[in-house]
């Protein structure tokens, strides 16, 4: 199975120089490892980890690594001068709602400031042809629809973190259509993704990190609003439609150079208490009840639409939900159990996965 997650799309990243900015993150550890596999030459930029445990810790692939703030300019700028990246996903970010409202100068700097120092130095580098920047569902300012938000929908956000991806979101325009229009310049596209779910998560303030450290306290899980609904999916979706993008920006399609929502199927746009109904049934241990305090605002409805990538890239969604959280529960199970964790094994079974239903970045 390992020489077909190897040929996934068309092998385009065997012996590439790819930079992952947060790549010690959850999702960072989980591309990170999933480039490696594809034969990609990784460098990283990240802080520590910032969690005990951590996924990074547990797994560690072999990269060229650089810890480092993104909100250092210069370092910035010398490291990307150093490792000469042929292409660049940019992770790196305060990534937590409730964070945001702690510490939303952090938040700002971070998100905005760091985004506008990696587009600033991948311009003054050579190397540098595509650029995926990785932004969130929660950058569209929310009218509390029922329908999905497409691309084009009005940026916004309530609270710092939506409000600092939303003005990343317009950093990324303002770099593309400033610095990045001509035919010798890189290819910049962002990326927003739904709920994202899988093992190696262990942040504040996460419905599933939240709930794996309750049951190891075996304490009832204390849950703020059961009745939000969130396009709930696997990490490895979204990470798929990244590096399709990836993909088509390194063949030099400029046409790709745009906003992407990756978001489930509209089956898998559940509220809270549906999904740990559904984990309940797979993993009874678990337990949950209403937290009765007064609560920060947090968006009720979130739905991605997501046809602009089924239409032009042929990204569809793999997994459905019932799939994505049993990986996900078995992830945390093997861990607890103190078996290794199974985040290879689960790369290969989703590019198996994936190759059964014809997925079209993933050929026999």
């Amino acid at each position: 199975m390992e020489g077909l997650v190897m040929n996934a799309f068309d092998n385009i990243y065997a012996d590439k120089r790819v930079l992952v900015t947060g790549h010690n993150g959850f999702k960072g550890t989980w591309l990170t490892e999933w480039l490696v596999e594809l034969g990609a030459k990784v460098s990283g930029i990240a802080l520590p980890p910032n969690t005990k445990p951590n996924h990074w810790e547990l797994r560690t692939p072999h990269i060229d690594e650089h810890i480092q703030d993104v909100r250092e300019e210069a370092r910035i700028a010398a490291i990307i001068q150093e490792t000469q990246p042929e292409i660049v996903f940019h992770l790196a970010a305060q990534p937590l709602v409730r964070k945001s409202y702690r510490e939303p100068l952090l938040t700002f700097s971070t998100n905005v400031m760091g985004t506008a120092n990696v587009l600033d130095a991948c311009r003054q580098t050579p190397s540098v042809k595509a650029i995926v920047v990785i932004t969130t569902d929660k950058c569209y300012e929310n009218q509390e629809w029922v329908w999905g938000y497409r691309e084009n929908d009005r940026l916004g956000g309530h609270d710092p973190y939506s409000a600092s991806k939303a003005t990343a979101e317009l950093v990324v325009g303002c770099w593309r259509k400033s610095f990045f229009s001509t035919n010798d310049t890189p290819l910049l596209a962002s990326a927003r993704a739904g709920n994202v779910i899988g093992g190696g998560d262990w942040a504040e303030d996460r419905l599933i990190p939240d709930l794996v450290r309750a049951v190891k306290l075996g304490e009832p899980l204390v849950i703020r609003s059961p009745r939000a609904t969130r396009p709930w999916q696997h990490v490895l979706e979204p990470l798929a439609g990244y590096l399709m993008l990836g993909q088509k920006l390194l063949e030099g399609r400029r046409e790709f150079a745009e906003a992407w929502n990756f978001g489930p199927d509209d089956a898998s746009n559940q509220t809270v208490e549906t999904v740990l109904n559904h984990i309940q049934s797979i993993w009874p241990v678990m337990t949950w009840q209403l937290d009765a305090n007064p609560q920060m605002h947090e968006a009720n409805l979130l739905h991605l639409d997501s046809s602009k990538a089924r239409r032009l890239l042929h990204w569809t969604p793999v997994w459905d939900l019932e799939d994505c959280l049993e990986a996900t529960v078995g992830w945390y199970r093997d861990h607890l159990s103190g078996k290794p964790v199974p985040t290879k094994f689960q790369i290969e079974a989703y590019c198996e996965t994936a190759r059964q239903q014809g997925a079209e970045w993933i050929r026999p």
